[in-house]
């Protein structure tokens, strides 16, 4: 008897493979899939994907710039896990799965690959010549393992897909648009604002693309002000990315009463539901689950006029956009929604809305399982 389709995860976090991707993995194995997972180790997020009986692979990937050595040795551990394997599907999420994972996938003959495009990350966000040099070779890399004979490329935003475009690194055939990875609208059920002094929440990792100075810059302009509200920074350091904001700067903005920092928290529903407004003024995203979340709680936000972040929010429909990398105007919109309770009931119940209508967990299973169903070759299917 022939086996299931085996699909193969290969991302570049076990935690994010659990908060982004564990929906998808319980549909594709209830619908008949061999479902495995690989990532770098982390003890924690390993046990919640073994105790859902997903077997387990580590990769020797470190996310952020490293040395050729190490990238090889990535490479050559991706050989050993797919010919060993022997996948049906690999399913690519982020840049070096993407890359590297692209193109081995491609060179050991899998017979289908779908590529997620989660955000083009800090390396398209850089001005300095370095990172243009890097973007060059980057989007040869893309080039070649995007070519996968047999294969998709999801998207997120549509700049994103333009730049690809652009650059000629997707076929049009390939391409298809599922816009973020959903949220369980159950449990970012939608909630009053609490009474008392304003929470102003910043939900992201403390890393500078995610706009973390020009939210603290916000917090210091507006306390001068007179301003009552408290600012909060919710998420984890990530010192693999070159923007990390360090703990001594963290600690800094803390010591001086700027903001309090809650580091990482699981229960976002709860913590979301206890701030009056959501603010992260992001330089560049893919498709922001964080302000999905944000919106799918009922809370009005303030965000920045670039891709991904405004594939959410539209400008005086469930938020405010202002320009990236500018502090003054972020502090100007989270006055505003701070002072007019009104507009932000209004701002509230159109981004529940819209995450009801675009955003759910069940649309982007759907979705997917359907892009997988697509490249499979039809003997595989059957």
């Amino acid at each position: 008897m022939a086996r299931p389709p085996r699909l193969l995860f290969l991302v570049n976090e076990a935690l994010f493979f659990t908060t982004h991707r564990m929906p998808v993995a319980l549909a594709a194995r209830a619908a008949g899939y061999d479902v495995h997972v690989a990532a770098p180790f982390d003890e924690t997020f390993v046990a919640v994907i073994r105790d859902h009986g997903f077997p387990y692979h580590d990769i020797p990937l470190k996310r952020g710039t490293r040395g050729l050595t190490g990238e090889l040795r990535l490479i050559a551990a991706l050989f050993r896990l797919i010919l060993t394997l022997k996948p049906d599907l690999v399913h690519h999420v982020a840049m070096k799965p993407v890359v590297w994972g692209g193109i081995v996938s491609r060179l050991a003959r899998v017979p289908a690959a779908v590529f997620a495009i989660t955000g083009l990350g800090y390396l398209f966000t850089g001005r300095s010549l370095s990172f243009r040099l890097q973007q060059a070779v980057l989007k040869r890399l893309y080039r070649f393992a995007l070519r996968h004979r047999n294969a998709k490329a999801i998207f997120q935003n549509p700049d994103d897909l333009a730049l690809f475009r652009a650059n000629r690194l997707v076929r049009p055939s390939q391409v298809v648009m599922i816009k973020g990875c959903g949220v369980d609208l159950r449990h970012f059920a939608c909630r009053p604002e609490p009474e008392g002094i304003p929470i102003v929440l910043f939900p992201a990792r403390t890393l500078g693309d995610k706009g973390a100075r020009e939210f603290v810059f916000a917090a210091e302009h507006l306390r001068a002000k007179g301003c009552p509200a408290r600012f909060v920074m919710v998420g984890r350091t990530d010192f693999d990315n070159p923007t990390a904001i360090s703990e001594a700067e963290i600690a800094g903005w803390t010591e001086r009463g700027l903001v309090e920092w809650w580091g990482y928290a699981t229960d976002m529903p709860n913590v979301l539901a206890q701030a009056q407004v959501i603010c992260m003024p992001s330089y560049r995203e893919g498709l922001p689950r964080g302000l999905i979340e944000a919106a799918a709680v009922g809370r009005a936000i303030v965000t920045t006029d670039v891709p991904g972040c405004r594939d959410v929010v539209r400008h005086e429909v469930n938020g405010l956009l202002v320009p990236a990398r500018d502090g003054e105007a972020t502090a100007a919109a989270i006055a505003r929604l701070l002072e007019d309770a009104e507009l932000r009931r209004r701002l509230a119940a159109a981004g529940r809305a819209i995450a009801e209508a675009e955003f759910s967990v069940e649309a982007f299973i759907a979705d997917t399982l359907a892009v997988y169903r697509a490249v499979l070759p039809e003997e595989i299917r059957r």
